[in-house]
């Protein structure tokens, strides 16, 4: 495996997911937004994988668990916040039959989350 490839593979992966966050947020897809800010972060986490272990990244969606395998240090909130955006995930994607997350996702609800997307990106960003 050239580990090289695969990490900047992740890397242009993660770059390209928070334009179409913003993208859909700007056409007022709101879940489907956050759940782009997910793979920002989930991506950029495997990236941090692979340059550390110099393996290939873990076919896992929860982004607290490969912080864990790349031994990304979190504080708890740090840990908490990786939690609620691994979420975006699931909610997304399977919406219940009241639709409630799609309803909990107004403009304001998204645009806050999506901010705090973004500074979880910046941080996980500096350590490559």
């Amino acid at each position: 495996m050239n580990w090289e490839k695969a990490r900047g593979f992740w890397i242009e992966e993660a770059e390209e997911a928070p334009n179409v966050a913003e993208h859909l947020f700007d056409k007022r897809d709101f879940s489907y937004s956050l759940f782009y800010g997910h793979l920002a972060v989930e991506k950029l986490l495997k990236a941090i994988y692979v340059t550390r272990k110099k393996d290939q990244a873990p076919y896992i969606h929860l982004s607290n668990r490969v912080a864990e395998f790349a031994e990304v240090l979190l504080t708890s909130d740090q840990a908490d916040e990786l939690l609620r955006i691994s979420a975006f995930n699931l909610e997304s994607r399977y919406p219940d039959e009241n639709r409630t997350f799609r309803k909990k996702c107004t403009h304001e609800f998204t645009k806050a989350e999506l901010l705090k997307i973004r500074n979880m990106y910046q941080w996980l960003k500096s350590m490559l």
